[in-house]
């Protein structure tokens, strides 16, 4: 294993560059798909070394149910300096669980309340609430019965200009169509699993309300148009129940996503090119997950291989 186990770890810092430019030199489409996926990649290699490394941890540690042979020294001797990352793994370990535990039951406890609430609210695709707090946010849909509705709110609607509503449910419609709660949960639990991650969470907040943006103003026509419902409606709503959920202007810096809607659309490119800042830091972000993916994989085999040997028949 060597030092290779450790190299999941620290490898986000190499997508750092690609999540700072990608938010303004690339199409929000293929910024949040990039991210994404580099930032699930990193994550999930990150946790399988922590995992490679508890295990080492475990063994030393007296009582435990795992067999003798997996604390000899040739065994040890895999990871360097194993006394204390395999000690260290240990609550690390304990403390990504955890946290990815507890987003994923407020993304599920929100989403069931909404769902529960609404069950006596008519539409199908929209749900439009007399409440006297303006907000609105796209509700997904459970598995195989839809794509999600829309909940608005009468005070949101009243502080909008008829122009300005069809632009909001241009927004969440786009939201519910390229169900971007996935994408801004995905990047949550990657957060959570590691720090180093946090910048493309950020950049995927923003990426996303970005790509809703732009199909809005396709949708609608008038990209003023839908700049201004987004400053409307920053202005009126509190925000989304839950971070995982999207809405109109509850997340991302809203004076960015104003600004952008003000000049030309973006251009919609699957990759950046080769030889420029973006394309760099692209490519970078995607050498760093290939390498940590290789580096994951090398570790977990060379320490099976290991502790079979071990491991006495």
């Amino acid at each position: 294993m060597g030092l290779f186990v450790f190299l999941p770890l620290v490898l986000p810092l190499s997508a750092w560059p690609v999540a700072r430019l990608a938010e303004t030199r690339l199409h929000p489409r293929t910024a949040t798909r990039l991210l994404t996926a580099v930032a699930v990649v990193m994550a999930v290699c990150s946790t399988l070394c922590l995992a490679l490394l508890m295990v080492v941890g475990t063994a030393q540690l007296p009582g435990n149910p795992l067999p003798d042979g997996w604390s000899d020294p040739e065994v040890r001797a895999a990871v360097p300096h194993d006394e204390v990352a395999g000690r260290l793994a240990i609550p690390a370990l304990a403390v990504v669980a955890v946290a990815c535990a507890r987003t994923l039951w407020r993304h599920r406890s929100v989403t069931r309340r909404a769902r529960r609430a609404l069950a006596g609210v008519r539409g199908p695709a929209v749900a439009v609430l007399p409440d006297s707090t303006p907000y609105a946010y796209a509700l997904p849909g459970v598995r195989g019965r839809g794509r999600g509705r829309i909940v608005v709110t009468t005070a949101l609607l009243a502080g909008l200009a008829p122009a300005e509503r069809r632009a909001l449910f241009a927004h969440e419609r786009a939201h519910l169509s390229a169900r971007h709660h996935r994408h801004l949960l995905a990047a949550h639990l990657a957060a959570r699993a590691n720090p180093f991650l946090r910048p493309l969470r950020t950049a995927v907040v923003y990426t996303a309300e970005r790509w809703a943006d732009e199909e809005a103003a396709r949708v609608v026509g008038d990209r003023r148009t839908v700049a201004r419902a987004i400053g409307k409606a920053a202005l009126l709503s509190p925000g989304t129940p839950a971070p995982t959920l999207a809405a109109l202007a509850a997340t991302g810096p809203v004076p960015r996503r104003v600004a952008a809607l003000l000049g030309p659309a973006p251009v919609a490119r699957p990759w950046p090119p080769a030889f420029t800042a973006v394309g760099l830091a692209a490519w970078g972000a995607a050498a760093g997950a290939l390498v940590s993916a290789m580096s994951s994989a090398n570790s977990a085999v060379s320490l099976f291989l290991i502790l079979h040997a071990a491991t006495p028949l």
